[in-house]
């Protein structure tokens, strides 16, 4: 079983793969956009791959469009548990 992707996780990823450095607490404050962040879709997707390559399997669909970190875990860790049930 994967376990959920959290938002310290989150902020670790976007250091790593979109170059960004982001306290995990503002990430989860209400309404933050990753446009707040200088977060684009082209470094979403880089976490996407890097999700997928720890998971062995493709994460989720849309992962990389989405607009708020909130929406981007609650996908990816959507994507995580419907896997592990499979």
């Amino acid at each position: 079983m994967s376990n959920p992707l959290s938002y310290p996780e989150l902020a670790t990823l976007l250091q790593a793969r979109a170059g960004v450095t982001v306290d995990p607490g503002e990430l989860q404050q209400p309404g933050a956009q990753f446009d707040d962040f200088g977060v684009d879709s082209l470094g979403l997707l880089g976490i996407v791959g890097e999700l997928e390559n720890r998971h062995g399997f493709k994460v989720t669909t849309g992962a990389e469009s989405a607009k708020t970190p909130a929406e981007f875990i609650e996908l990816v860790n959507s994507s995580l548990s419907t896997k592990a049930g499979a």
